[in-house]
């Protein structure tokens, strides 16, 4: 499965596995996104549960530099407005983190740009104000 989806992913809608052979995928899928600060994660339980997260979790080592990429956390949040049917507050997100994305010129260190977490994030957060 593994050289399946480097390969090829888009044959892949959902994986379910143990816990630990899903921790191997999802950093070998990271980084096929560019790393795993971009990587959003969604767990689903029975009855409409589910727990949205990062997918490298809190990143401790890089909180006190303001080095850490949010963009994996932001996106797991719009997979939770999504799931609680807010899909335009959603989109309105998603709209702000891809074009502070694609500009380049507020990114973090780890996909290439110079930015401060604080710095891209105040960037996303002008995007969104002005589109209001």
């Amino acid at each position: 499965a593994c050289l399946k989806i480097v390969k090829d992913p888009s044959q892949f809608d959902v994986m379910v596995m143990p816990n630990l052979y899903g921790d191997i995928f999802s950093d070998l899928t990271a980084g096929l996104i560019g790393g795993l600060g971009l990587a959003p994660s969604g767990n689903m339980g029975k009855e409409g549960i589910a727990i949205y997260e990062a997918v490298h979790g809190t990143a401790d080592d890089l909180t006190a530099t303001n080095k850490g990429n949010p963009t994996a956390l932001l996106m797991s949040g719009l997979m939770m407005l999504r799931h609680l049917e807010l899909k335009s507050h959603a989109d309105k997100i998603e709209k702000a983190v891809l074009e502070t994305l694609k500009e380049r010129k507020f990114v973090t260190g780890d996909i290439g740009g110079t930015a401060t977490n604080p710095q891209y994030t105040a960037e996303i957060c002008r995007k969104i104000r002005a589109s209001s």
